[in-house]
Formats: C-alpha cells, structure tokens, sequence
C-alpha cells in the first residue's frame, strides 16, 4: 500500500528543505495536534486564534513523522523532524494543488446556499459503491478546509468529492482552480450571506465562480428549484463550461423528480430523465433529501456508473448529524423524537427543515420547535425571520423557542397572526441557549418530538448534545 505522502515528495511540492528528519512514509495531514495518527504530517499554520506553531512540540511527541514550519520558527526554536517552508499554510496549498495533480480520478465539486454538506454526503454515498471515493470531513469548505481535503487526497482513490463554501465574493475561485472538478453541483441559491451581498442575485454570481475551475469539458449540475437558475445559466456560458445539467422539481428540468410519497419511515419517488424513469426509495424524510439524493445519482451517471448500482447505494444514505438526523429515545410507542437542524441555518435551509418537521407527530407528548438566530443576514435579518410565520405555525408546534435578538422579529410576528382569544402556541423567547437549556430539559419528557434549528453561532448544537446526555441509552 503506497504511502499518502513521502518525504521527498513533500519537500518537491513545497520546496522545503529537511531538517533532522529521515525519508520515509507519511500517512496522514493534520492542522490540529490533538488529532495526530501514527506517521502523520502536521502543518503548522496559523489561524485566527491559534499559531499551529504553539503546537509542534506536541504534534511530534504525539507520533507525527514531520512537521511543516516556518522559517521565522525554525530561527527561533530550532527542533528536529522538520520541514522548513517560508509560509506553512502556502505549502499547504501547494500540497493540495501537487496532491489533485498525481490523481486520475473523478472529481466533484459542490456549493449551494443550503445542502451542501449533505449532498456531498449523498454523493460520496454513492460513489463509494463504485470505488475509493475521498470527500470533506464535516463542512471542510473553506480555504483552509478545501486545501487539506486535498493534501488528504490519496493518490488511488477513484473519486473526489469536495464542499466549497463562501461568504464572500471572490472565495470559491482559487479553492475550485485546485479541486480542478470533473463536475461543479450548486445545490442551491437563496438569501444566505446577505451582510456581505446587495442581493441574491449577487450570491449566484459568486456561487457559480465553482464554474472557473471546471476541467475542460466538464459539466454544471444544478438544481432548477429557485429562481436564479437563469443566471447561473448565464454565468456557465460565460465560464464556456461544456455542458449544463438540471435536476429539480421543475417540470423542465433534465432529471424531474416526481411526487414524493413517505410511509413506513421511507421517502419513494419517480425521477424521470428523458424517456427513462428510475424508483427512488431513501430511508430519510424530506422533499429536500430526495433532491440532494438526486444530485447523487446524475453524479453516478455522468461519471459512468450503473444508475440501478447508484440506487441501491442510496438506500444507506442518511442525513449527517445536526443536519435533519433524526433519532428516537425511550419507549418504542412513546419516544422521544429529536430531529437535529442544529449545524446552520438560512432561509432555504429554514423552509426546508420546517416543512421536514410538519408532518412530525409528537407520540403522546408535546410537540415543540426550537429556532435559533439566522447570522450573516444583515439588515434584512429581522423581516426574513418574521417571512417564517406562517411555516412555523405550519408545523403545529405548540411550543415555539426562539433563541438570539433577530427571532425575536420571528415572535412578533406569530403574536400578530394568533387571533385573540384563541389558544395559540406557548412562544418563549431568550438572547441565548444557555438561557434557556435547563428549563427546557426539565419540560422535555418522551412522548415529545422536537427539532432544533439555528445557525452555529447560535450553538444550539449545545442543547441537543444535552438531550442526547439526558435521553439517550448509557
């Protein structure tokens, strides 16, 4: 089994030179010292909050075969097992960059306002049923993210799966010129960013730069279900991307997904592309995973796969964690049920995740809602979250906690659209999690169902945590 990097390879792809340090295998790539596996590569960049360089004494004690550092570092402290680079996060990329060139395999590339992660997780699904297939790990989607996903890349692997994310224009360009994708998914485009967009529509515009890193003769997989797909058209033809293909719900779009019908804890549906038709069965809810599934299976084909094979791989699929896993606690007639939104949140993934949530019974209990801030929306913040009114009353909560300083338009408004008189939804409302976790617990009893939705920053992925803590078997 080949190495996923030697030392000699490293030191030809960063132009580093070696100090203390003897050829020889190295295993894995790793940024974080805590996160060390036998033979690994740690780089030694510097983030935000943390110079990876604090922690190089620890990465070699803890096993790792090398560590990338700067000169400045080296001048100063000296150590042994090193590589010495004049800036370790460009030879982080530069690893990237040398590790996507050595690999001949299928390369997918996906961005979206909402679905990114578990598309790529429906893809990734799929593609492992066909071969090695490498992907992100969580939401590895950003400029660092992308580059070590690609250092990881091992030279044999037969797919590449990669998340691109933004919230700035001009950020998608030198990730996807990397990743260099055989197809570029967006799965979507819709008011995500705003603080740092005039529009939406400027949002697609920076979304579809995934097409600037297309390989020739590459193709655009896009979902038709928003109202900005005519400009993503438009931008694939400036990028002079080959082909462009369509999935969606729309009655034009090149893979038609039909109604959708749940029952006995699975999703079925008929997709229909041309004069085929293929029976789509998912064991997860929600209109928005069978287009994410979707996405996964005109993958399959356009890299010449079985369809049927892709189908069957889709039956394992299931929503990663905070991003509409649902579980179920305690007695089996009366459980409690935990839908968990908790990862991130805007007005797509919103919509979606309410409507996942309506048809949701609380078996014997309480059923309740739990929604946190939607961030980076700017001004518009407070009105996009008093628009969700009428699909959080959809879902017939009767409990409703609204959690940070925007939902606290959200509570207006469900005030305002609950006639006097009648007995409405109890609506609670808090500036934080913490405010509010304990006497939620306390409340919380099987028989309750109940989903929690926020952006991160919200943390509301504390509270489900301590649901699971409290509910879920030792």
């Amino acid at each position: 089994m080949q190495p996923l990097w030697t030392v000699a390879e490293v030191l030809a792809a960063t132009g580093g030179r070696a100090h203390e340090l003897s050829e020889g295998p190295l295993n894995s790539v790793s940024i974080d010292s805590r996160e060390i596996e036998p033979a690994a590569l740690f780089v030694a960049i510097k983030g935000e909050t943390h110079d990876g360089h604090d922690f190089v004494g620890k990465a070699i004690a803890a096993g790792a075969a090398a560590a990338i550092v700067s000169e400045e570092f080296f001048a100063k402290s000296g150590g042994h097992r090193l590589i010495i680079v004049p800036d370790p996060f460009e030879a982080l990329r530069q690893l990237a960059v040398a590790a996507r060139a050595r690999n001949k395999g299928f390369v997918v590339a996906v961005t979206g306002s909402a679905g990114k992660t578990t598309t790529k997780e429906a893809i990734r699904t799929v593609l492992s049923a066909f071969g090695m297939a490498h992907s992100s790990v969580k939401s590895f989607n950003n400029h660092w993210g992308v580059p070590l996903t690609l250092a990881r890349f091992p030279r044999d692997a037969q797919f590449g799966v990669f998340e691109i994310g933004m919230n700035h224009a001009g950020e998608i360009t030198p990730l996807v010129r990397m990743v260099r994708p055989h197809v570029s998914v967006i799965t979507t485009v819709a008011a995500a960013h705003l603080e740092f967009f005039e529009s939406v529509a400027g949002i697609a515009k920076a979304k579809a730069e995934i097409f600037l890193g297309l390989e020739p003769g590459g193709t655009a997989l896009l979902n038709a279900d928003h109202e900005y797909v005519h400009l993503l058209f438009g931008y694939a033809r400036e990028a002079e991307v080959a082909r462009v293909v369509t999935y969606g719900y729309e009655q034009d779009a090149d893979w038609q997904i039909g109604a959708v019908a749940a029952s006995d804890g699975a999703t079925r549906t008929r997709i229909r592309h041309g004069i085929e038709s293929f029976d789509l069965r998912l064991n997860v809810p929600g209109e928005h995973m069978v287009a994410n599934a979707t996405a996964a299976l005109v993958v399959a084909r356009l890299a010449g796969e079985s369809t049927s094979k892709a189908l069957e791989a889709l039956h394992e699929f299931a929503a990663p964690e905070g991003r509409g896993l649902t579980l179920r606690f305690g007695p089996a007639d009366t459980p409690l049920v935990l839908v968990d939104e908790s990862y991130n949140a805007n007005i797509a993934s919103m919509n979606a995740a309410l409507s996942l949530y309506a048809p949701v019974v609380a078996p014997g209990g309480t059923k309740r809602l739990v929604l946190g801030d939607m961030l980076e929306l700017g001004p518009q913040g407070p009105a996009l979250a008093a628009g969700l009114a009428d699909p959080v009353l959809a879902t017939g909560a009767r409990q409703i906690v609204l959690v940070g300083p925007v939902m606290a338009a959200l509570g207006a408004a469900l005030r305002a659209r609950i006639p006097q008189g009648t007995p409405g939804p109890e609506i609670i409302e808090a500036p934080t999690v913490e405010q509010i976790s304990d006497k939620f617990l306390a409340e919380l009893a099987y028989g309750d169902a109940v989903m929690v939705k926020g952006s991160k920053g919200v943390r509301l992925a504390q509270l489900v945590a301590a649901i699971r803590t409290r509910f879920e078997p030792a």
